[in-house]
């Protein structure tokens, strides 16, 4: 895989946006790319990536790319960058002079066939000591099809100094069978670009299910082998080359559909994105049923066409030359390579954590990521798909590996991180459902399974797939499912060995559940620790659906009713959080006494409460001590517990005015009404303290 930066000097502009005299790219005075000529008949795109960042003591470069398909046939493309300028209107340090000048980045091709081309631009450029405006555009850029093309697109960056600004989501589609008309769509997305002109995120992060592909089986190219009564038949069923390729056109269509649709194509060409890919940007349940019925070869075929274009759509990196077929001739297909073109990376993108071993369903290696997100904040996503079965989500291995990256890159930043974002592609820190899992499993269903393999009795409780109840594949997902107890402990455990060890606070990210809440994990209050103090104090964000329809309120209020305090170990207890102070907007979501999970379609905000400067030294902001002890886990843990929901400051989604000085500030905004196309949200805020130990 190449290094994102390989067309690019290490350095472009200078501090003070001057352009450097060693630099590849052409510079131009008024804006405009040098060297092109004609149209470029784009189908999809623009797709803006952010890639990692080398910070170094008094300075930091920051890497991205963008992605656009086109017809096939094209002349290389370029894309033309230029600086802007600061993005507060305070700043005075920029002269027009370097504003005006631009630099051109030709267009790398990762992939063409005969109907498509995918063209990737790598970039960087130093960060200012001010929050920057960048500006990009791609001459001759048109669509085929759709609406006229902006001049340009903005996306904002921060300074050397600071962290970033993130916005998190998951479950960006919509489930088979769902009314989309009746939840107007992505719209919660227009919420998301409102916050960011008020002011700009800097990150998006996707924690899973950017795209749900789940719709081959209903109506694409796996439709006549979903209907096939006999399990045996539909086990031993080939995947074969016409039907790879008609998977490979259906997801591809699937992907330019969805990546076009308004107001979510905007945000994706305007706020650079990381991404981690769950069962969705495959197929529903994907890893979670039985083994035997995963290793059928129709699975291991989607598996292998959703990664080609996982890697292309969300990395902008070039996918393998072939993926598996029963009748392959060959490790590479030639078949697949007939009029195709495929881009042999050279070197491997430091933001990778490769896996040392294929799948044991998608051939490929997992793809965790590490990268810096500014100047105090860490962030790796795991993922926890690729390697996935029934009784694992990661291999040891690959948890060892992404340790050890982790106590490098924190060894070599000497201090200076001091938050560690952690995104998973389900909630840990979570109420149990073991009771559930027992009846689904139990012998009486077996009785009823049987009915509906004979008669077709409850049609609708159990899957078409492996023939098992029908929700027990995304119980099996959950970290708190019987399964993985023992993986999760042992993560767990990692974890606060690495907090403890590095003084780093551990925030997790998780999606996939179809409603909000936050979780944590802290130390007993029976030893006293103060959370500030806490190394095993983990808030775990829970935020999903951004799109996806939520769960009945009666599953909401089932889950508030099972949120017990549970003990991972002696010393380590967990629970959610009383976050939700009211209904939002005044419409009932959930039970009036329910304010620890929302069913409502929802996305997170974080940002860094930055530290107050008196006299050229920083000084602490307020105590994060309770005003009143907590009884236990379901009280207040800290001042930034106190006060939370939508009267708390960062409810907002931009404000980071609370007091945890060199905390993070923390806002989940909630769609208010269903179907409305305006988005519109109301936030509940808290505050995580930095850690002291």
């Amino acid at each position: 895989m190449a290094d994102i930066n390989e067309q690019v000097p290490s350095q472009l502009v200078s501090p003070a946006g001057q352009v450097s005299q060693d630099s590849a790219p052409i510079v131009n005075g008024n804006g405009a790319a040098a060297g092109a000529s004609g149209s470029v008949d784009v189908i999809c795109g623009p797709l803006l990536n952010y890639r990692r960042m080398d910070v170094q003591t008094t300075s930091a470069t920051w890497y991205g790319s963008v992605l656009i398909v086109t017809n096939p046939g094209q002349t290389q493309p370029q894309l033309s960058l230029r600086h802007v300028g600061p993005v507060s209107q305070d700043s005075n340090s920029v002269s027009p002079e370097s504003q005006a000048q631009s630099l051109t980045f030709q267009g790398t091709k990762l992939y063409e066939d005969p109907k498509k081309a995918f063209w990737r631009f790598s970039f960087s450029f130093p960060l200012h000591d001010y929050e920057a405006q960048w500006a990009y555009n791609i001459p001759g850029f048109r669509y085929m099809s759709g609406p006229a093309v902006p001049n340009e697109w903005e996306f904002a960056v921060p300074s050397w100094k600071q962290s970033m600004r993130i916005m998190f989501h998951s479950c960006n589609g919509f489930s088979v069978g769902t009314d989309t008309d009746s939840w107007a769509g992505p719209a919660l997305w227009n919420d998301v670009l409102r916050v960011h002109a008020k002011r700009p995120f800097h990150v998006m992060i996707g924690g899973g299910d950017q795209i749900y592909n789940d719709g081959v089986r209903v109506e694409g190219p796996l439709k006549a082998w979903t209907s096939i009564a006999n399990p045996i038949k539909r086990q031993g069923h080939d995947f074969n080359e016409q039907l790879r390729a008609e998977c490979d056109e259906y997801y591809y269509n699937n992907y330019v559909r969805w990546y076009n649709h308004e107001p979510f194509k905007t945000a994706n060409g305007h706020i650079p994105q990381i991404n981690i890919w769950d069962d969705h940007d495959i197929i529903d349940g994907f890893g979670s049923y039985t083994d035997h019925f995963m290793k059928c070869a129709v699975f291991r075929g989607i598996g292998g066409v959703a990664f080609k274009y996982y890697c292309l759509f969300q990395h902008h990196v070039a996918p393998p030359k072939s993926t598996f077929t029963t009748d392959a001739q060959g490790p590479v297909d030639p078949r697949q390579l007939e009029n195709t073109f495929v881009l042999e990376e050279q070197n491997i993108d430091p933001m990778w954590i490769l896996g040392k071993l294929p799948g044991p369903y998608v051939e490929e290696k997992s793809r965790s990521l590490y990268m810096r997100l500014g100047r105090r904040i860490a962030f790796v996503g795991i993922d926890a798909r690729t390697e996935r079965t029934r009784i694992q989500v990661n291999y040891p291995e690959t948890y060892d590996l992404i340790f050890q990256r982790l106590q490098q890159e924190i060894s070599q930043a000497n201090g200076e991180i001091k938050h560690l974002i952690l995104l998973l592609g389900v909630p840990i820190a979570y109420p149990r459902l073991a009771w559930l899992e027992n009846i689904i499993t139990s012998p009486l269903i077996a009785p009823i399974r049987l009915l509906n393999k004979r008669f077709g009795v409850a049609g609708g409780l159990f899957n078409k797939f492996d023939g098992q109840v029908d929700l027990l594949d995304d119980l099996d997902d959950h970290y708190t499912a019987r399964h993985h107890k023992v993986e999760r402990r042992e993560l767990i455990h990692r974890l606060q060995q690495f907090s403890k060890t590095y003084s780093v606070r551990v925030t997790i990210l998780g999606g996939d559940v179809h409603l909000a809440a936050l979780g944590r994990f802290y130390s007993n209050l029976k030893l006293n620790i103060p959370a500030e103090n806490d190394f095993r104090y983990m808030p775990n964000i829970i935020s999903s659906a951004i799109t996806n329809k939520p769960p009945p309120k009666a599953v909401a209020n089932l889950l508030a009713r099972r949120n017990k305090i549970h003990h991972l170990d002696p010393d380590t207890d967990e629970t959610l959080m009383p976050l939700f102070d009211k209904q939002p907007g005044g419409m009932e979501k959930s039970a009036s006494w329910n304010n620890v999970t929302m069913p409502s379609r929802n996305y997170a905000c974080i940002t860094e409460i930055e530290t107050p400067v008196a006299n050229g030294s920083g000084v602490h902001g307020h105590s994060p001590v309770p005003s009143q002890t907590p009884k236990d886990g379901h009280s207040p843990l800290h001042a930034g517990e106190e006060g939370v929901g939508t009267t708390h400051k960062s409810a907002d989604g931009f404000s980071n005015t609370s007091q945890l000085a060199g905390g993070l500030d923390v806002a989940i905004r909630v769609e208010i009404e269903q179907g409305n196309r305006n988005g519109n949200a109301e936030g509940y805020g808290l505050s995580i303290p930095v850690l002291v130990a």
